[in-house]
């Protein structure tokens, strides 16, 4: 009898982001590898670039909007376009159609709002699109898990990674204390205030360690390296791990990607 892959038939982008293409490229793989693990078909367009989220978020309207065509053009005709980054999908989400409407392109707009439906953050094409919770995942080790702003607020992706965490053989899922609260990252807002934002990364950091979990994971890289900052300096042996990277381990040998 022949089984039916819940990703069979389904062509799916990889929209790597900036942070992950230039410094955490295992993760973008992890994905890739649990998506075909699922029967999907997964290709990267060469012609992607940034979202735009740190020049829109700085105010430079006009300076984003050639990136939105960018995106726009690169991930055209797709069934889906996946991002491992809750932030990164609320940007296209939310940014790049308001973009769009502030350069008076009609024809963009329609685009922007086209390519916006159809881009998932990756607990969301797991969940919702593929019906999938057990993606077969193998992680014995004690994890907590920061639920980050952006995927909370703006791509809104619920108990998605905890409906994925929860059924990862192995795994010992440990309440984060606190979990809600901004790690103090915000793209450009350590970079404005680091004063403010290092002190919200210390508390976050303090929630984490009383935890005594191995291994510290989010949905998105930039958070964890902020608070990794903080845990490293510290010395608390925390490890930071994405969400994607603990879903593609199934080696039962396996002790952990490390940074």
């Amino acid at each position: 009898m022949t089984t039916t892959l819940p990703g069979q038939g389904k062509r799916v982008a990889l929209f790597a982001t900036c942070i992950n293409d230039a410094m955490f490229p295992q993760t973008p793989k992890a994905v890739v590898e649990v998506l075909e693990r699922l029967g999907c078909t997964v290709e990267f367009p060469k012609a992607q670039t940034c979202c735009g989220q740190m020049s829109t978020n700085s105010g430079y309207f006009d300076e984003s909007v050639p990136l939105v065509r960018n995106y726009v053009q690169a991930f055209e005709g797709y069934d889906y376009i996946i991002a491992p980054s809750g932030s990164c999908t609320g940007a296209v989400r939310e940014q790049h159609p308001m973009l769009a409407r502030h350069a008076k392109d009609s024809g963009l707009v329609k685009a922007a709002e086209d390519a916006a439906s159809r881009t998932f953050d990756f607990t969301e094409l797991l969940v919702d699109v593929l019906g999938v919770t057990d993606v077969g995942a193998y992680f014995p080790h004690r994890v907590t898990y920061h639920p980050t702003c952006h995927s909370v607020r703006v791509t809104k992706v619920g108990d998605k990674p905890y409906q994925l965490l929860s059924k990862v053989r192995g795994l010992q899922l440990v309440d984060l204390p606190d979990a809600d609260r901004c790690c103090g990252f915000g793209g450009t807002f350590s970079l404005k205030n680091p004063d403010v934002s290092v002190a919200m990364a210390t508390d976050k950091a303090r929630n984490v360690a009383s935890t005594g979990a191995e291994y510290l994971v989010a949905g998105d890289n930039s958070c964890l390296l902020n608070i990794s900052g903080v845990l490293n300096r510290g010395n608390a042996g925390i490890k930071p791990i994405h969400l994607a990277e603990i879903l593609a381990s199934t080696d039962a040998s396996l002790t952990g990607a490390t940074r």
